[in-house]
């Protein structure tokens, strides 16, 4: 039997294929080049076994398998096929002729690749760019890249799993997240604080679900995932031009064609509407740029949206903005939102704080989960995650939990182990069916707060004030440390008047 191939086989080739660019550019710009091609070699090679299917079933009619295969999710022009271009490796100008073929995918898929105001996915992108090199260099680097990927077989048939490559994908961009230090944040949220988030939101069968900061989409198709049904649909929006442009390639990868991914940025300019209004989600979960310096403070007032009826954000710290978003995006009586935050969010006062108090006497925070530190590329600083809840309805109580030290330390940055993660949802739906009772739910972990508590903490939800996480320091026993002073201070003598023998016998 043949063997399938794993996430493993093309992990292993793709990360080998960065070799390329490693030391020439910056890994968060050899990331746009890899995962480009990670996309063509894996639409061609489902393009390619799409076709022969086609032959088989029309018995060699060439033509009436392709009038067959322009029905199907994706077009793909003959000569921006991998293939195509693998054959024309040896091109004098290879750069040239690899952007005419993805410019040519694009303009065959506009509906799936462009965005709203007409640029496509790969418009950030020029494998012809004087950045990889002269000529010849550039030639030899991109032949070399085509190389390695033909070593790729990614037919649905030859697979392990569907998700073998969104994964191999999702791999590639949490590496190059890693490498790319600051800059990761922009486009990638830790695994493991997507899959929490999207746990805590869990969407019903028939959900919109939305990301209003997308990234490179993780977060999104995690929510998504967790409904546990093809029943849901996705939207989503990105600031960042080559960050949305990754989105839309992952979001394909992962079998999420219907997937809406606009780009622009969300406070200033929404594109999610429906006529003159802004859209409206059952779940809207992100993790947005902590405390965004110029977020548009400036025309929020005059936001013909709404959105900022509850108080602007002061102009230098953009939270509250996203989060007022996040929460009006979402359906009255039953919208729920997950959001990622810095903790000043928890306890910042002036606008802040008056914008927080309208929250929390409007009843819908429903938790505050506090996180290890270290875990977001970019800063080691400690985040929150808050939960709203517009269907909370009767429950008036607020969950605090402090994960802050569930954690596996990593050498570079902490990691939430399933464990963690478990026992955190597993606490928060307790208290949302209504199990947990005001009070020390678990101590050092989690409290149930009434209103009135918050009320007399001037609505300053900052973890400490509610789970109690003192440690008493031992007592310290004065007669066994001043015994093991003197043991010391004989031991320091013996060795002094040895010291004092050598030094005489040297004349010293």
């Amino acid at each position: 039997m043949e063997k399938k191939i794993s996430q493993k086989d093309i992990n292993n080739i793709v990360w080998k294929a960065c070799d390329t660019f490693r030391g020439l550019i910056d890994p968060s710009q050899y990331k746009d080049y890899i995962l480009t091609m990670l996309f063509l070699k894996y639409v061609s090679d489902v393009y390619k076994d799409k076709y022969t299917d086609y032959l088989k079933k029309y018995k060699g009619d060439k033509e009436r398998a392709k009038r067959a295969m322009k029905h199907e999710r994706f077009v793909l022009p003959e000569t921006s096929s991998f293939d195509y271009l693998l054959e024309h490796r040896n091109d004098s100008r290879l750069g040239e002729t690899i952007d005419i073929a993805l410019a040519d995918i694009e303009e065959a898929n506009r509906s799936k690749l462009y965005s709203e105001d007409g640029s496509g996915i790969f418009r950030n992108i020029s494998f012809n760019s004087s950045n990889l090199g002269d000529e010849k260099d550039k030639n030899t680097r991109l032949k070399n890249l085509l190389i390695d990927f033909s070593a790729l077989d990614l037919t649905p048939s030859h697979l392990e799993s569907n998700d073998v490559i969104g994964d191999s994908y999702e791999f590639l961009i949490s590496n190059f997240a890693d490498q790319s230090g600051k800059k990761a944040g922009e486009f990638y949220t830790p695994s493991e604080v997507s899959t929490l988030l999207a746990k805590l939101t869990k969407s019903k069968p028939g959900a919109r679900i939305c990301d209003p900061t997308c990234g490179s989409g993780s977060l999104l198709i995690k929510a998504g995932l967790e409904v546990g049904s093809d029943n849901f649909s996705l939207y989503g929006q990105e600031a960042n031009g080559s960050t949305w442009a990754l989105a839309v390639m992952n979001m394909f990868l992962h079998g999420f064609d219907n997937a809406i991914i606009r780009w622009g940025d969300t406070i200033r300019n929404p594109k999610l509407k429906e006529g003159d209004a802004l859209m409206k989600f059952d779940t809207v979960v992100a993790n947005p740029p902590f405390s965004l310096d110029k977020w548009g403070a400036d025309e929020a007032e005059a936001d013909k949206y709404n959105r900022f009826w509850r108080g602007v954000p002061p102009k230098s710290k953009g939270d509250w903005a996203f989060i007022s978003h996040m929460i009006e995006t979402t359906y009255e009586g039953k919208g729920k939102v997950g959001v990622v935050v810095p903790h000043g969010v928890l306890f910042r006062g002036a606008s802040e704080g008056k914008i927080r108090q309208k929250t929390i006497e409007e009843n819908i925070l429903e938790a505050v989960i506090g996180l290890p530190a270290n875990l977001f590329f970019g800063t080691g600083i400690p985040a929150a995650i808050l939960i709203f809840n517009r269907g909370k309805e009767k429950n008036k109580n607020v969950l605090f939990i402090d994960a802050s030290q569930r954690f596996e330390a990593g050498k570079n940055q902490n990691k939430l182990r399933k464990q963690d993660i478990d026992h955190i949802v597993t606490t928060y739906r307790r208290f949302s069916e209504g199990k947990l009772k005001p009070g020390i739910v678990e101590e050092k972990f989690a409290y149930v707060a009434l209103p009135d508590e918050i009320k007399e903490n001037d609505f300053n939800l900052n973890i400490p004030r509610y789970v109690d996480t003192f440690e008493e320091e031992p007592e310290v026993d004065i007669k066994a440390v001043q015994k093991e002073i003197d043991k010391l201070e004989d031991e320091l003598k013996v060795v002094q008047k040895q010291m004092d023998k050598y030094l005489k016998e040297l004349g010293v």
